[in-house]
C-alpha cells in the first residue's frame, strides 16, 4: 500500500494551499475530498485577495499569498485576474480613513494610491457622483472567479504531482509512532506520515468533543449576481465600499477609527446584519454583490437557516447598492455562502499525537490569507 508523506483532508483553497507547499518542499502529497469537488465556502465568496482588509500579520500573509498566485498563475490560467481593488468613501470620515491607511500602508511598502472623487469616476463611471468622495487603490491586488479557480488549481496541483481522491469522506483515523492510518466513507484505507484536516465537516466527525468545545463559530452571508452587464459596462477588480471602510480589520488600526465608528447605531438593520456593499465584474460580464454577515456558535448553526435565503434581506442589499452604481440590478441568481471561522481571529490549529494536525476555520481569510499561512504551517509539520 502507498504512503504518503503527506495526506490533506479537504479540497477548498486552505487544503489545496497546503498540498501546494508540501508539493514544493518535493513531498508525496495525497489530497482527499468528500465531494465529487469543493462545494463549500472556498466556492461561494466574492473572490477577493485583498491584503488591504486586514491587520499587519494577516496582511503580511496576504501579501506572500499574491506572490504564489503570481507564480501560479504564470503557470497554468486558474481564472485569476489583477486588476486591482478600490475602497470608496462615501463621506469626509471615510476619507479620512482611506488618508490613515494609505500612510499605514506606505509605512509596511504596500502600495496603495489616494484618489479625487473625478479618479475614482473617470476609472469607475458607472458610480453614482453623489455617493463618491473618493478613494483608496490597492493595484497588486487580484480577484478570481472561485467557481473556477478551485478546480482550475486542483488540476495544477494534480500536474505538480498531487495524487487525489475525491467522494472520500474520512470516517475513521488513528495515529501510531511511525504513521497515520486513515479509513474512507467506504473502506478504504489510506496511510501517510502527516495529515492535516483542513475540513470542519471532518474535524466534527472525528473529533466531536473538541469540536464542540472550540471557539468556532458559523458565518452565513447572503451573496447575488446579475444578468450580464452592456458590454460598455466595465468593473475592473473589486469595488469596496463605504460600510467596507467601517468594518474591514486594516481600519481598526486607523488612529480615527474608534471615535467614527463608536457613533454608529449598533442596532440598526445594516449593522444587525452585516451588510457592507461590494461589486465585483466576472469574466462572463455579469456583477457580483453582496455580502452580509449573521453569526451563531458552531452547535447553534441551524438557528442561521443555512438553506433559506432572506429575500427582504437581499432586496434591502440592492437598495442599497442601486444607490452607490448605476448598473443592471435584474438577477441571474442568488446564493448564501457559509464559513467558520474562530472567534480569536486567528485560524483554529490543534496537533493531535504529534502526525494529525487540525487546520479550519479560517473565516473570511480564505482567498486571501490560506497560501501564505499554509506555507508557514507546512513547514512547522514537516520540519522544514
Amino acid at each position: 500500500m502507498t504512503k504518503y508523506d503527506i495526506i490533506i483532508v479537504g479540497g477548498g483553497i486552505l487544503g489545496l494551499s497546503h498540498a501546494y507547499h508540501a508539493l514544493k518542499a518535493g513531498k508525496k502529497v495525497l489530497l482527499l475530498e468528500k465531494n465529487s469537488l469543493a462545494l463549500g465556502a472556498s466556492v461561494r465568496n466574492f473572490g477577493q485577495i485583498v491584503p488591504s482588509g486586514f491587520g499587519e500579520r494577516w496582511q503580511t500573509l496576504g501579501r506572500a499569498s499574491l506572490r504564489h498566485y503570481a507564480d501560479i498563475h504564470s503557470k497554468a490560467d486558474i481564472s485569476i485576474r489583477k486588476e486591482g481593488s478600490i475602497y470608496i468613501a462615501s463621506d469626509n470620515e471615510e476619507m479620512l480613513l482611506l488618508e490613515e491607511l494609505a500612510a499605514i500602508n506606505k509605512s509596511r511598502d504596500y502600495v496603495s494610491v489616494l484618489w479625487n472623487k473625478s479618479a475614482c469616476i473617470e476609472r469607475y463611471p458607472n458610480l453614482h457622483p453623489s455617493y463618491v468622495k473618493g478613494g483608496l487603490f490597492f493595484p497588486e491586488e487580484w480577484n478570481a472567479d472561485s467557481r473556477k479557480t478551485m478546480p482550475a488549481l486542483a488540476l495544477y496541483l494534480q500536474s505538480m504531482g498531487m495524487e487525489a481522491g475525491y467522494q472520500k469522506m474520512i470516517t475513521d483515523l488513528h495515529a501510531t509512532d511511525k504513521e497515520v492510518i486513515l479509513f474512507d466513507n467506504y473502506g478504504e484505507k489510506w496511510i501517510g506520515d502527516q495529515v492535516v484536516l483542513c475540513n470542519g465537516d471532518e474535524f466534527s466527525l472525528l473529533f466531536p468533543e473538541l469540536f464542540r468545545e472550540s471557539d468556532i463559530e458559523v458565518v452565513k452571508l447572503q451573496m447575488m449576481e446579475t444578468v450580464p452587464q452592456r458590454k460598455d459596462v466595465v468593473i475592473p477588480g473589486s469595488v469596496l465600499t463605504g460600510r467596507t471602510i467601517r468594518r474591514y480589520e486594516s481600519f481598526k488600526e486607523c488612529p480615527s477609527y474608534h471615535g467614527i465608528t463608536e457613533k454608529q447605531n449598533k442596532s440598526d438593520y445594516e449593522e444587525e446584519k452585516g451588510i457592507h456593499i461590494l461589486f465585483k465584474q466576472t469574466a462572463e460580464g455579469t456583477v457580483i454583490i453582496g455580502d452580509s454577515h449573521e453569526y451563531a456558535p458552531v452547535s447553534q448553526s441551524d438557528q442561521l437557516k443555512p438553506f433559506e435565503t432572506d429575500e427582504e434581506l437581499n432586496g434591502f442589499m440592492l437598495f442599497a447598492a442601486n444607490r452607490i452604481m448605476d448598473i443592471d440590478y435584474s438577477m441571474l441568481r442568488t446564493w448564501n455562502g457559509m464559513y467558520s471561522q474562530s472567534k480569536n481571529g486567528e485560524i483554529f490549529t490543534r496537533t493531535i499525537d504529534g502526525r494529525i494536525h487540525i487546520a479550519t476555520a479560517i473565516g473570511g481569510k480564505g482567498m486571501t490569507g490560506s497560501l501564505g499561512w499554509a506555507e508557514k504551517n507546512i513547514q512547522t509539520i514537516l520540519g522544514l
